[in-house]
């Protein structure tokens, strides 16, 4: 089988864990405890690595089409297949919780995935294809017929019931193939039951009043968010997305959905990305400001507060796990070859353990977002919390570290790292009065202007005539257009313009995607979108209307981004859906609304 395109896949959610759903139908990945769980299906990653296929008999041959949509603001998704023989629709979800409406969606998800089939013209042969593999395809399950239809699984710690409320499920040795035909008008509804060998039991539901609801608690839930600005069609669909890679329980914010989707074909930056990163923090919340409400944007913000406990010597880590977890030691999985046959297979993220500067700047840059909110006095915790962030900054910023990308060579004094910090003082100093009388706010200005001083001197190279994306280095980082962004210049300040045009000429394509740096072998959406930002800033807003709109065009047909864009194919790359390239289009959508907006 050739494997899909990383673009051929849609994306379901219950707000606790997330499936992917090919253009054939079959569903590849979904890991049914948690986003960052363990995966029954993940031929994604490998072809024995368990999926379940649900598609008319020779789909893919001769007259077979296929069109997707999802329901309107909802990740229902909708597979319309049409064959020689008659046309069928094929509708996926991941089940809401009975009776959840608007922000309790998620907080008590069944785990259940719903597939229900609809003959909508002529007689189509269906074929079903269930090989469940827990533990990313390590395990094979011993499957048993029940008396109500209905196939249980049983491996290791995973039980898993697959029903139908039509003819009853054959079990194989180790998957269900079955086949059946479906007439215009007929439906046929399917339920598979995630439960625990030693705790929670799976929970078999009615497929179709079960997705009755689902769409019903999707539609209330983003009925909540009233999104005021320009490209609304593109605005409330990203937002859906942000919500869908929410882990309800926690407010956390996964950065994608899955791991090791390449970079590049053979590469191998192959990360794992289910987990939440603090350095997206002030990005995402200025998204969910947007396009989502408080609500979303409150919960984030008190999910980090409470992750990051009590500052101590040990700099904050860069990145989470959905309830607050520090420890992501990263292994691989030699079992999987990887997409496309690109390895390795990595769970967890060693970026945990690295020393990233940039971090208390995009916590500050929130808080002082949030003040508003947070009250003229803030509570112990969280003083405590800005003045530990704020002094760690002022004591280590003259450390080098692994920069915004996070290398795994050498660490360096990345100039994004440095304006990071240089955040984080200006912000405290401007929260000074509400942080008691430990702030120390003359001390701090001096320390920020120190930094920026230091910024202005040591990142800017004569040579290249642009800001660079370490202290003395000549290679261009599109992370140099987060400048103006974060306040640190204006777009219009002499150097700041020169940088954004040598960004432009050495590492944009003809139609605007920007690699981070030069022998990045891919576009990096957000940093495209940064460049539309830029441009409105520097009042150049038809060119970067234009940029936003064909940046907008990589997405897939259903809407969905992954982190980047092959250079020449035009292909989508890496892990998907990508959170920050949505909240990349978000906040490029806000400015084009409003260019003097945060």
């Amino acid at each position: 089988m050739e494997q899909p395109a990383i673009s051929d896949y849609g994306f379901l959610s219950d707000c606790r864990s997330g499936a992917l759903v090919s253009r054939d139908g079959s569903i590849d990945w979904w890991c049914p405890d948690r986003f960052d769980g363990s995966a029954i299906f993940a031929r994604v990653l490998g072809p024995q690595a368990g999926h379940f296929r649900l598609a008319p008999v020779g789909a893919g041959g001769p007259g077979h089409r296929v069109e997707r949509s999802y329901h309107r603001d909802t990740l229902v998704l909708r597979t319309v297949h049409h064959t020689p023989d008659g046309s069928v629709a094929v509708t996926d979800a991941l089940a809401a919780e009975i009776g959840a409406r608007a922000h309790q969606l998620g907080m008590d998800s069944p785990g259940v995935l719903i597939r229900v089939v609809e003959g909508l013209r002529g007689r189509v042969r269906m074929a079903l294809d269930y090989v469940p593999r827990p533990a990313h395809g390590l395990l094979t399950p011993y499957l048993h017929e029940q008396p109500d239809g209905s196939v249980l699984a049983t491996a290791g710690p995973v039980v898993l019931v697959l029903g139908c409320n039509g003819p009853p499920l054959k079990a194989g040795r180790d998957r269900v193939y079955q086949e059946f035909e479906v007439s215009g008008g007929q439906v046929v509804g399917f339920d598979l039951a995630y439960g625990e060998a030693y705790g929670k039991p799976p929970v078999r539901l009615d497929p179709l009043t079960t997705l009755a609801e689902t769409i019903q608690a999707w539609e209330a839930y983003r009925e909540t968010h009233k999104y005021p600005g320009r490209f609304p069609e593109l605005v409330r669909p990203s937002a859906t997305v942000l919500t869908g890679l929410t882990y309800a329980r926690s407010g956390a914010i996964a950065a994608a959905a899955t791991t090791s989707l390449p970079e590049q074909l053979g590469g191998e930056r192959n990360y794992d990305y289910r987990y939440s990163w603090l350095r997206d923090f002030s990005m995402t919340l200025r998204a969910l400001w947007v396009a989502a409400c408080p609500h979303e944007a409150s919960r984030l913000f008190a999910w980090v507060t409470r992750s990051i406990g009590r500052i101590g010597d040990r700099p904050v880590p860069v990145v989470f796990g959905l309830e607050g977890e520090r420890d992501l030691t990263e292994h691989e999985c030699p079992h999987l070859a990887g997409y496309a046959g690109t390895g390795p297979v990595r769970i967890g993220n060693d970026a945990w353990c690295q020393r990233q500067l940039d971090v208390p700047g995009e916590i500050m840059t929130s808080v002082w977002r949030l003040r508003d909110y947070l009250g003229n006095t803030f509570d112990e915790e969280l003083r405590e919390m800005v003045l530990g962030l704020t002094e760690q900054v002022a004591s280590t910023w003259q450390l080098p570290d692994r920069g915004m990308w996070e290398t795994r060579d050498e660490e360096r004094h990345y100039l994004s790292s440095k304006v990071n910090c240089w955040v984080a003082l200006d912000r405290a100093v401007k929260l000074a009065d509400r942080l008691g009388e430990r702030a120390d706010p003359r001390r701090w200005a001096a320390i920020r202007d120190e930094i920026r001083e230091t910024v202005l001197r040591e990142g800017w190279n004569d040579r290249i005539g642009a800001f660079t994306g370490a202290f003395g280095s000549t290679e261009l980082d599109a992370s140099a257009l987060f400048l103006p962004v974060v306040h640190f210049l204006p777009a219009g300040e002499p150097r700041m313009r020169a940088t954004i045009a040598v960004i432009e000429r050495d590492l944009s394509t003809e139609d605007g995607l920007i690699r981070r740096w030069n022998t990045d072998p891919a576009g990096f959406l957000l940093c495209s979108f940064w460049l539309v930002e830029c441009l409105v800033m520097t009042g150049e807003q038809q060119r970067a209307e234009a940029l936003f709109q064909r940046m907008a065009g990589y997405a897939n047909d259903v809407g969905l981004f992954s982190e980047q864009i092959d250079l020449t194919t035009g292909a989508q790359l890496g892990n998907t859906p990508q959170a920050l390239s949505h909240i990349g289009l978000i906040n490029a959508a806000w400015r084009l609304t409003d260019p003097r907006a945060f």
